[in-house]
């Protein structure tokens, strides 16, 4: 059956520039996630570092899962009883082993790589997931969905890399693409698997997948933490905002968020993550603000013009000059232009 979040108005529907865009109201969320993270790399910047990296993806997602968990049991209990908490295990645990594989191959590739080369290679997931949608939602990328994928991968260049570094290619850029492509596919999957489902209890069975898998494999690979450590005032709260607000509420907006917009607007407005911290950066530790980050920014905002207003100002221009204009044609020829994910149908 066909998901509903993509079917493409056909010729009784009002044509997509008369629509109202309630996905702006949704987008604003994604944004708001993006926030959350980018202040997350400030609030946590030198703390963190000092625990085991896949131990902290592990305590960071089993505590979120817990919380959620326990928080949720009315509602897990009730969908048991109507046959349907099978269907929401089964699809957070693809959603959850999705997001855990990203993290942890990022969390990995911080190991041996620096940070911007990072934060530059994670973004490129702007100009793989209109790929990855036609692969898994069989929907082609278009023109626009492309060009602001590019138009948003160099901008995040600019904003993320010092001048004149090159990014280089060894493991550690290896194991971080390979997290961009994790971050690609977890945005189409849950685009894909949300509808008809409860999305916070999806959201809870992620977090607890993803944090048995880090546990699992700091434990295989890693020394333990130090209870000492876990024990300071300062990591506590850093671990607290990353439990609490970079993944119990901004992981939360996203996977709320995301089934209401097309895969490459979700991932396009999730890489603002990069301009949020450079942003935080610049106004709480008083970091120089550059003509390159300058640059990048109108990049990433232009992007953001090529993937949201470009297509409803070309669909404008295609509509019929009155109601006896062919109407039926016109709108399937509208419909057909704005076929790409900018324009998708909400739920």
């Amino acid at each position: 059956m066909a998901d509903p979040t993509f079917d493409i108005p056909g010729d009784s529907a009002p044509s997509p520039a008369a629509r109202p865009r309630p996905g702006r109201a949704w987008g604003a969320l994604l944004l708001l996630a993006a926030a959350v993270w980018g202040l997350g790399t400030v609030v946590v910047k030198d703390t963190v570092g000092e625990l085991p990296p896949l131990w902290l993806v592990g305590i960071r997602f089993l505590a979120a899962g817990a919380l959620f968990c326990a928080a949720l049991a009315p509602r897990m209990a009730r969908l048991a009883r109507e046959g349907r908490l099978a269907g929401h295990l089964g699809a957070g645990v693809v959603l959850g082993v999705l997001v855990g594989g990203a993290y942890l191959l990022n969390t990995a590739g911080l190991t041996a790589t620096t940070a911007a080369k990072s934060a530059f290679l994670t973004g490129t997931y702007c100009v793989l997931v209109p790929f990855q949608a036609w692969l898994v939602l069989r929907r082609g990328p278009t023109a626009l969905n492309v060009a602001a994928g590019l138009l948003c991968v160099a901008g995040l260049g600019l904003v993320s890399l010092p001048a004149g570094e090159e990014v280089s290619f060894g493991i550690g850029e290896a194991l971080t693409l390979g997290s961009a492509v994790f971050l690609g596919f977890h945005v189409v999957a849950t685009t894909r698997l949300a509808p008809g489902r409860d999305m916070v209890v999806l959201t809870g069975i992620q977090f607890a997948t993803a944090g048995l898998m880090g546990v699992a494999l700091g434990a295989l690979t890693e020394p333990a933490p130090d209870p000492a450590l876990l024990a300071e005032p300062q990591v506590l709260a850093n671990l607290a905002y990353l439990v609490l607000m970079a993944t119990c509420v901004a992981l939360l907006l996203q996977n709320v968020a995301i089934p209401h917009v097309s895969p490459s607007t979700g991932a396009l407005l999730l890489s603002f993550e990069s301009v949020f911290g450079v942003l935080f950066a610049v106004l709480l530790l008083g970091e120089a603000l550059t003509a390159p980050m300058l640059a990048g920014f109108a990049l990433i905002f232009a992007a953001v013009l090529v993937s949201e207003w470009l297509p409803d100002q070309l669909a404008r221009r295609r509509e019929p000059a009155s109601p006896d204009d062919a109407p039926g044609e016109a709108t399937g020829d509208t419909a057909a232009l704005v076929a790409g994910d900018a324009l998708a149908e909400e739920r």
